[in-house]
């Protein structure tokens, strides 16, 4: 059974969990600008323990059409990891990467889509090492699974495995970019509850 209720959580918790968002976030966007070599700015992340259904307002409605890269996780935390773009946001990063011009909107071809999976996979593995670092817990990361669809069918994935746990998720808001080009990109972490619990204890609390 869980110390922890994340309906009743506290400020220490909370503020915890918020600066893990934040060092994860700012890893991320490392791992991005050595990714495409150039400068990335990142904003200051916003942090929030949300429902699923709170979730898809977040990234524009349940209907919205998103990109949305999965990761499990094993180790000393289980659970999930998704990285979520909304389709303008996908393109921009793409078009950053392979040096297309900021105003090609066509669909995603299967490079894009490559290139994609490998950035979700670099910069989710960027906020997991830091996560890792930060608490000294092992954690091991499958294969990323990407797939385009509404924000509502994706989230719908965690949302079934860990609906009976609980229907909180820590989301990281992060907007990030370069010049005239700006990405807003949502990581998405799902640990069960008693991962949260080791979590905590690894930093003391």
């Amino acid at each position: 059974m869980s110390k922890l209720d994340l309906d009743r959580m506290d400020d220490m918790h909370y503020d915890v969990l918020r600066e893990i968002g934040n060092i994860g976030a700012g890893n991320a966007t490392t791992a991005l600008s050595q990714l495409i070599n150039k400068r990335i700015d990142m904003k200051v992340p916003k942090v929030e323990l949300l429902s699923f259904n709170e979730l898809s307002e977040i990234v524009g409605g349940a209907e919205n059409l998103v990109v949305g890269i999965l990761l499990t996780l094993e180790g000393e935390i289980n659970g999930m990891m998704m990285f979520m773009l909304e389709t303008k946001s996908a393109h921009n990063l793409v078009n950053l990467l392979m040096g297309k011009s900021i105003e090609n909107f066509d669909d995603f071809d299967e490079m894009d889509r490559s290139a994609l999976q490998e950035i979700g996979n670099i910069i989710s593995g960027a906020y997991l090492y830091s996560l890792s670092s930060l608490t000294n817990l092992m954690i091991k990361q499958s294969v990323p699974y990407m797939s385009i669809d509404m924000a509502g069918a994706i989230l719908s994935v965690p949302a079934i495995e860990f609906g009976k746990v609980g229907d909180k998720a820590l989301l990281i808001q992060s907007q990030f970019g370069e010049e005239a080009i700006n990405v807003d990109g949502y990581f998405i972490l799902i640990p069960t509850i008693e991962s949260y619990d080791v979590i905590l204890s690894s930093l003391g609390m």
